[in-house]
């Protein structure tokens, strides 16, 4: 992750000529101007090899890709341009168009065009894919009727696509660089799916792209329903339009059924909550109830299969652990922990003898 901002510099006045010398080393050159007398700017590269994303966040500007840049340098490729917050009205050869908050737009490295970006309530953010033509699984003839235009990335395959762009950025600490290729995969795969679909040229998209923009689709869609008890792997198809065998040779790949994905994903919500000390006086059938497990006794069997101890054994072991790493053992009169300080919980019955827990 490669990080920018304009407050660093000294010179104010220097502030957009070294915010578009910035841009251009990670994109391609582009002409900024800027009527703001503070222009306060930033930006944040993640680098999936020839694959880039970007958030910028800027007040008003303007922006030109103009025909003597591109003669000084083309690397032919796209600028898939996602408004996360202001607008940008597009003017380009083939048309003028206006991309609202939550849209896409597409931009060619080797055609000219000026960019104005605004927002009433002040700065603007902007998350900014550069692929080059190849690694778009749709044919340069179709991502041309779709030059300068705004699609809408607000449900389905878009929905998808917007979310999984702000999560990239927002979670770049996290990857390796062997998880590059997967996620250059990924993401050229949803960005060539939400084109084809908005295109309806979706059979220019190979199966195998589809396959796995469809795969993303469908954890997405589970992701954010599991709390409904009736999510099961026949809702899930019916919701996708998919048969239930289509859906089992999908999760097939990872060696895995629906239902078992389905199953780990809520026990890992429970996991979590049970040793979030935030939730400690919430009940465990209650944080059960809340990811779908509506019997108790299921949801412990289930639960201890997967982590080899009872959700109420894992919820001491826990907080045991955040306790000691943070407020200590408060010991009473009697030689035995009287109480977890700041959780409000009773010391774990099994603990005897004076000294404390390790005491024999």
């Amino acid at each position: 992750m490669t990080e920018f901002r304009t407050d660093a510099l000294d010179a104010p006045e220097r502030r957009v000529d070294q915010f578009e010398k910035a841009v251009g080393q990670w994109h391609v050159p582009h002409r900024f101007r800027s009527g703001e007398d503070d222009f306060a700017a930033g930006m944040r590269v993640l680098s999936l090899g020839d694959l880039q994303v970007s958030t910028l966040t800027y007040p008003r500007l303007d922006v030109a890709r103009t025909p003597r840049l591109i003669r000084q340098c083309d690397p032919e490729v796209f600028h898939l341009v996602y408004m996360v917050k202001g607008h940008a009205d597009i003017f380009a050869a083939t048309s003028d168009n206006r991309v609202e908050t939550g849209a896409l737009v597409i931009l060619d490295s080797s055609s000219p065009y000026q960019v104005h970006c605004a927002d009433s309530a002040g700065s603007l953010t902007s998350i900014v894919a550069q692929i080059p033509r190849s690694m778009l699984p749709l044919s340069p003839r179709a991502v041309r009727r779709a030059l300068g235009v705004a699609v809408p990335l607000d449900g389905g395959m878009g929905g998808v696509l917007s979310r999984w762009l702000t999560d990239l950025i927002g979670h770049a600490h996290e990857f390796t660089p062997a998880d590059v290729p997967t996620l250059a995969d990924i993401t050229s795969s949803l960005l060539g799916s939400v084109l084809g679909r908005f295109l309806d040229a979706e059979d220019t998209v190979p199966a195998e792209a589809r396959r796995r923009a469809l795969r993303r689709r469908i954890r997405d869609f589970i992701r954010r329903n599991l709390g409904d008890p009736s999510l099961t792997p026949t809702a899930v198809a019916a919701a996708h339009e998919v048969s239930l065998r289509h859906l089992h040779q999908l999760f097939a790949a990872d060696d895995i059924t629906p239902a078992a994905w389905i199953r780990r994903q809520r026990l890992d919500r429970c996991r979590r909550d049970l040793a979030n000390p935030h939730l400690v006086s919430r009940p465990i059938h209650s944080i059960a109830a809340r990811w779908g497990f509506t019997d108790p006794g299921h949801f412990s069997r289930v639960f201890r299969a997967a982590y080899d101890l009872t959700p109420r054994d894992y919820r001491y072991r826990a907080l045991n652990r955040v306790r000691e790493q943070s407020v200590g053992v408060r010991w009473g009169a009697a030689g035995r922990a009287a109480e977890w300080t700041g959780f409000g919980l009773p010391a774990d019955p099994g603990v005897r003898g004076r000294g404390g827990p390790d005491a024999a």
